[in-house]
């Protein structure tokens, strides 16, 4: 079922509202010791609420399966599609007992991989935020299947958010919640309730992640491409205040 698409995010959306999700299939597939599953499509550089999005879930073995879930949860009362482009983060502090989250946290968590994501800080500029290493974040998400119109099923996700770490703070208070490959089992062990891993749900270590400005152009949904993480017309480093 169609979803509407996002068409103006910035300053619209909490964190985290913007993405990167551009390493290849084969590559995530073999980070996370999955199996694809779905045809993911092309690299994205500007993923916003609502796109079909990367994650690893675990199916009914136990193994780890990579595919596609739209990001904007759909609980199981939402009347509507377009519900779910409110529901694009879930708080750690209270995902356990929302109404919206707590069924999908029980029992269907998943990791979302991203290549890293954006925050705007002072004058609209983005920044560009992912691991000091190189490699994917993986994070912690949820996941639901809402029944549309003749019953089809629509698989739906949305990012756990936490405090903000040191390299964050300055930009937003919050920041994703991100999974240690350590706990990539645990995590996605339908057997295990939520309550039990919300200990798992912590700032990001500050070494864990570096901050670098990105274009302006990344304001815009419509744009995609690596270009994106070019500062473009910015002349050398962008000094960045504390809000």
């Amino acid at each position: 079922m169609p979803l509407p698409v996002a068409t103006s995010w910035v300053m619209l959306v909490g964190m985290c509202g913007r993405y990167v999700a551009a390493t290849p299939p084969d590559l995530l597939a073999a980070h996370f010791a999955a199996t694809v599953g779905d045809v993911l499509g092309p690299p994205r550089w500007n993923v916003a609420p609502t796109d079909a999005v990367p994650a690893v879930r675990a199916d009914g073995s136990g193994e780890r399966r990579l595919g596609l879930l739209r990001w904007g949860l759909l609980p199981w009362f939402a009347t509507d599609g377009g519900q779910g482009a409110k529901r694009i983060n879930a708080r750690a502090e209270t995902v356990a007992d929302s109404p919206a989250f707590r069924r999908a946290f029980a029992r269907r968590r998943c990791l979302l991989p991203a290549d890293g994501f954006y925050e705007w800080g002072p004058g609209r500029q983005p920044w560009f935020i992912s691991r000091a290493d190189g490699l994917p974040l993986a994070m912690a998400g949820i996941w639901e299947t809402w029944r549309g119109p003749g019953d089809l099923p629509v698989r739906t996700c949305a990012v756990i958010t936490t405090g903000a770490n040191a390299v964050v703070a300055p930009l937003h208070t919050r920041c994703p919640a991100v999974v240690d490959a350590a706990d990539y089992d645990a995590w996605l062990d339908p057997t295990i309730d939520g309550r039990a891993l919300t200990g798992l749900l912590r700032s990001p270590p500050d070494d864990l992640l570096v901050r670098r400005p990105a274009s302006p152009r990344v304001n815009s949904v419509r744009n995609d491409g690596p270009d994106l993480l070019d500062p473009g017309s910015i002349d050398g480093p962008v000094p960045l205040r504390l809000l």
